[in-house]
């Protein structure tokens, strides 16, 4: 069985979502702790909210495996992507710094090794071909790595989050007109809060396939799950039978600013194209 899930599409934009999955290896399902095997640190229901990308005619990469099993959005040497709090590419702990595992049991050399071969390395694979697809069709391609996060953590940032926190890496990631298209779809609505290169600029991925000079241009979407999910509250107690369950009225909101913004990448155009 594979470890993602890639569908090929018609225009030059590749959508790629690393923490959308929930399989997990035996080791790690079995050295879970309670509140660990709830995967509260997963890019819930993003399949469903973006369900709309086949009709635009976009390219899908979608993780089958948890992050809990490999970190896709981190790199291969671990090196941290920002100066504070942050979770590594086999986490130990997670997003509130609490343990995953149980003393003892936290998976082996061995399976990590496994799952950096069988899960990391595929994924990385796939979207490196599928990028070089889209650039040989079209001179260029653009990449949206999209993700969530709980509006509220406070081991990684103060308060409550943005609604949409998009990521160019400082604007290293794309050319500067991308990023300017998508802060006007996000200036002209008023039902959500936004910010670009706040808290999230960017994983792994955004930073090192986003090479506008090579025509691929990359930006990350860190939607707050408050949008469009029933979140768990900060002083919720997870358990591994805790759900997060999708609200069809509040997605219906969000997901035609999604669209805008995903339609608009579909149609730009890098300058010197």
């Amino acid at each position: 069985m594979s470890s993602f899930q890639l569908i090929r599409g018609t225009t030059p934009l590749l959508v790629s979502m690393p923490h959308a999955g929930t399989r997990l290896t035996p080791q790690v399902e079995a050295g879970l702790s309670e509140r660990g095997r709830s995967l509260l640190d997963t890019d819930w229901h993003l399949p469903c909210l973006y369900d709309f990308l086949d009709a635009l005619g976009v390219s899908r990469l979608q993780a089958e495996y948890s992050r809990y099993v490999v970190d896709l959005n981190r790199s291969q040497d671990d090196k941290p992507l920002y100066a504070g709090a942050t979770t590594g590419l086999f986490p130990e702990i997670d997003f509130d710094g609490e343990p995953l595992y149980r003393a003892g049991h936290e998976p082996s050399k061995d399976a990590r090794e496994w799952a950096l071969e069988n899960v990391w390395r595929p994924y990385h694979a796939a979207l490196s071909e599928e990028l070089e697809r889209l650039r040989r069709r079209f001179g260029y391609v653009v990449l949206f790595d999209a993700h969530s996060i709980r509006s509220r953590v406070a081991r990684l940032f103060d308060g409550q989050l943005p609604d949409i926190n998009l990521g160019t890496n400082d604007g290293g990631s794309c050319d500067p007109t991308l990023s300017d298209r998508l802060e006007a779809i996000c200036d002209a609505q008023t039902d959500y809060t936004w910010v670009t290169n706040g808290r999230f600029k960017g994983g792994f991925i955004t930073r090192h396939y986003g090479m506008p000079r090579d025509n691929v241009h990359a930006v990350q979407l860190e939607l707050s799950q408050a949008t469009y999910m029933e979140e768990p509250r900060e002083a919720d107690q997870i358990e591994a039978s805790t759900t997060f369950p999708y609200r069809e009225a509040h997605a219906g909101r969000v997901k035609p600013v999604l669209e805008r913004l995903l339609l608009a990448l579909t149609q730009w155009r890098p300058p010197q194209c």
